[in-house]
């Protein structure tokens, strides 16, 4: 797993409702934890674009609703900015659920932009996006 080239900013929180933005049957997920994330001693975890999460199905096809799975943030409200000065902010937070450890997507397209700090970082997810920002 690669870093990013950019200066990302504390998104999301453990416990937030996010968007399952793919077409794996889940439509709105829980963060539960963050998988890798570095933190100081006491401070409550956070995740941001590009990270990889644990998510827990809270709405969506009955058959995988509280489930849970490993998914990456692709996008999030809270602005970010990148090397060349630009700053970056969605209109929603989202995921993309993965289907194993090696970061291969469990759905076959993604609905909605996707930040190109993701598709640096996980290729298979930006190849199934329609279209990177």
């Amino acid at each position: 797993m690669k870093g990013t080239a950019a200066k990302l900013t504390r998104g999301l929180n453990i416990g937030s409702l996010v968007l399952a933005s793919d077409n794996s049957g889940a439509r709105i997920v829980k963060i539960v934890s963050v998988k890798g994330g570095k933190t100081t001693k006491g401070r409550q975890q956070y995740a941001k674009i590009g990270d990889w999460v644990k998510v827990s199905v809270r709405k969506g096809y009955y058959k995988i609703k509280g489930q849970v799975f490993d998914a990456i943030v692709i996008r999030q409200k809270n602005p970010f900015r990148r090397k060349n000065g630009q700053r970056v902010a969605f209109q929603d937070n989202a995921v993309a659920l993965l289907k194993d450890e090696k970061g291969n997507p469990k759905g076959t397209q993604i609905k909605g932009p996707v930040a190109k700090e993701v598709f640096e970082r996980w290729p298979s997810v930006g190849k199934i996006s329609k279209y990177i920002l």
